[in-house]
């Protein structure tokens, strides 16, 4: 998934957002967000479906590309971005994660939420099968976090 060309990124972007178009947000905002942030280059809106984990209430957002996603770079720009989740939405403000403990943390926590789905992911990426947590620390250290609080919440 981390060495894909950044047109397959483009196209696979499609789906998710062509559903919440057609008001199937209910149904995949379980597992899949609309976060928009603004281009740091073309200071147009971008919109990017992430998957996330709602935390205490914050929203996480994982990168498997690190600080190489555009929407990463876009939030180290400008922090403030919109959230669709489902029907909900509103005004956040983007904190990325630079901390690797943190990222190991929410990586072994997304693991045990979805050990198939991220899994399959991080062996793509060359991680074992039941990885330590050093192996773990390894795929974060080319991973980066952001967390999204929303915009009242400060």
């Amino acid at each position: 998934m981390r060495n894909l060309p950044k047109w397959l990124y483009r196209l696979m972007k499609q789906g998710p957002q062509n559903a919440y178009k057609l008001g199937l947000g209910p149904l995949i905002g379980r597992a899949i967000l609309l976060l928009t942030t603004t281009g740091r280059k073309s200071g147009l809106k971008r919109v990017t479906p992430l998957q996330y984990e709602l935390i205490d209430g914050a929203y996480y957002l994982g990168s498997a590309r690190g600080d190489k996603a555009d929407w990463y770079r876009n939030i180290l720009a400008d922090p403030y971005v919109e959230i669709q989740v489902g029907r909900l939405r509103f005004e956040g403000i983007a904190e990325p994660v630079a901390d690797i403990e943190r990222i190991t943390d929410f990586l072994e926590y997304r693991l045990k939420q979805r050990p198939r789905f991220v899994g399959r992911v991080m062996r793509s990426a060359g991680v074992p099968d039941n990885p330590t947590r050093d192996d773990i620390k390894a795929y974060a250290m080319d991973s980066g976090l952001v967390i999204v609080r929303p915009a009242g919440d400060r």
